[in-house]
């Protein structure tokens, strides 16, 4: 119990100091300017640092891509067949942002700033390969059949084209790939650019979970659990244990690497599932609800894997 109050309290209180300030001295404008400072700048930092010096072995971890990803796939069939079975009017593009609100960790925004408390910067390159995996593969699927649906299966071109342009424009993906390429060139990373990125990096994590509390603050208080709470479970207990199962039968992983999947699967549901529903405006307002019911329903999941697996 000693890891929850020294890594998952902390964690969880600079989200709740973020929900009380946007209740009170801060607007939702803060929590836009500070998401964008830690998108386009504190976490890049990050994850161009950790990919540049992490061994190729590691990054290439394939027993954990496999794990990750292919519960992802799973609990995104799920959602979308679950999704179909409970609304068979709603339509293809409510069904697809049911998948990505079920499917979607938070890896970015809280799963980077856990894996700092609970392991420390050296151990951080799980959360940066989910991360690449949440920016590529999830939302390159979503935007993919977000378009399908809009074109009657005619789009296909035009969808790829637009997946494209979003993973150029991703500062996240840039940063990654520009980290992976120094490391193959065998560079070393001058101690400028590692002093740099340590610096603007060491923000990534208190101002994300910040921003999170300030975003929930805005949120309506309205939970709406009939329209949306059946995809909480499928969030924060269903992938946990399909990725468990997978790792169990399918890929062996480390007690680290194992804690590291589980942990990154039982993340709730991430912010850019908002973006997305806004984007494409549909379930907007129950995505934003999905984000709010599934970040406070995480605290006891996330705590009770800290407690099996981030003793250090």
């Amino acid at each position: 119990m000693q890891v929850v109050l020294d890594v998952a309290l902390p964690v969880f209180a600079i989200i709740i100091a973020g929900y009380a300030g946007g209740r009170t001295v801060l607007g939702q404008e803060a929590s836009s300017a500070l998401s964008a400072f830690v998108y386009w700048f504190a976490l890049p930092a990050v994850l161009l640092l950790s990919m540049a010096r992490q061994p190729l072995s590691d990054i290439f971890n394939l027993s954990f891509i496999g794990a990750f990803l292919g519960s992802m796939l799973m609990v995104y069939a799920l959602g979308w067949l679950l999704g179909w079975l409970k609304g068979r009017g709603d339509g293809a593009e409510i069904n697809s942002l049911q998948a990505l609100n079920a499917s979607f960790s938070n890896t970015g925004y809280m799963g980077i700033p856990l894996f700092l408390a609970a392991y420390g910067a050296d151990k951080l390159l799980p959360a940066i390969i989910a991360t690449v995996i949440m920016s590529v593969v999830m939302i390159g699927l979503a935007v993919i059949a977000m378009e399908m649906a809009r074109s009657h299966g005619a789009g296909l071109g035009r969808a790829l084209a637009d997946v494209g342009k979003a993973l150029l424009r991703n500062p996240l993906i840039v940063s990654s790939f520009a980290g992976l390429a120094w490391n193959l060139a065998g560079l070393p990373v001058p101690q400028p650019v590692v002093n740099f990125c340590q610096l603007l990096g060491a923000a990534a994590g208190p101002c994300a979970l910040f921003a999170i509390g300030i975003f929930l603050a805005g949120r309506p208080l309205e939970l709406a659990w009939r329209q949306v709470g059946w995809l909480v479970p499928l969030k924060l207990l269903v992938h946990p244990l399909l990725a468990w199962l997978l790792i169990e039968t399918v890929f062996p992983l480390d007690r680290f690497w194992t804690g590291a999947t589980l942990l990154l699967a039982a993340l709730p549901t991430g912010a850019l599932t908002f973006v997305m529903a806004s984007q494409y405006k549909v379930y907007v307002e129950r995505t934003s609800q999905v984000i709010l019911l599934s970040t406070i329903a995480s605290v006891p999941v996330l705590s009770v894997i800290l407690v099996l697996y981030a003793n250090r």
